[in-house]
């Protein structure tokens, strides 16, 4: 046997003759990698579709749609012929209306999916919310009920004045009975 292969030999476990691998270092950074599509930061292109969604659901947007689109249709018709960029059944026009609703849809479809994310996260901060009201309800409902069992041994004032009228009472009859005694 050559000596190279001697060598590989000894360097792998178990004498194989496969090729070592490349040991990935899990104590250092891995190195960028390139990329064919830029980056982007997801949430940042998520403010930026529900901006332009809400700019695209007022009337300033359908106002100024509108306002483009006469002019744009008022011009290829009045314009002079070398001047007009598109002719009467209006490709072009049409074209790019279907290039900004190609658009506008998945960026509004993208706005409403991230609010319904806060919505649901919204609803499930609202069912904990009320979980822990009820169970807090339950609670002081159970302590106000056992503060009324034990107020029925607590000693109230109605009834420490009854008490003490009846000792009184019992008193008056002890010294009437002694009055009426066999003294006369």
């Amino acid at each position: 046997m050559p000596a190279d292969v001697e060598r590989e030999r000894a360097k792998t476990p178990g004498g194989s003759t496969a090729a070592p691998r490349h040991r990935v270092r899990l104590d250092q950074p891995r190195p960028t990698r390139r990329r064919l599509l830029p980056a982007y930061d997801p949430e940042e292109f998520g403010r930026f579709s529900e901006r332009i969604a809400r700019f695209l659901g007022t009337g300033r947007f359908i106002v100024w749609m509108t306002v483009l689109i006469i002019l744009w249709v008022l011009w290829n018709v009045f314009a002079p012929d070398s001047m007009r960029w598109d002719q009467y059944p209006f490709i072009f026009l049409t074209l790019m209306l279907s290039l900004q609703a190609s658009y506008a849809a998945p960026l509004i479809l993208l706005a409403q999916n991230r609010q319904d994310d806060r919505d649901r996260v919204t609803h499930e901060q609202d069912r904990k919310q009320n979980e822990r009201s009820i169970a807090d309800t339950e609670y002081l409902t159970r302590e106000v009920a056992s503060l009324r069992m034990n107020l029925g041994e607590v000693a109230t004032r109605d009834w420490i004045r009854s008490e003490l009228q009846d000792l009184l009472k019992e008193l008056e009859e002890r010294r009437d009975e002694g009055d009426a005694g066999p003294d006369r």
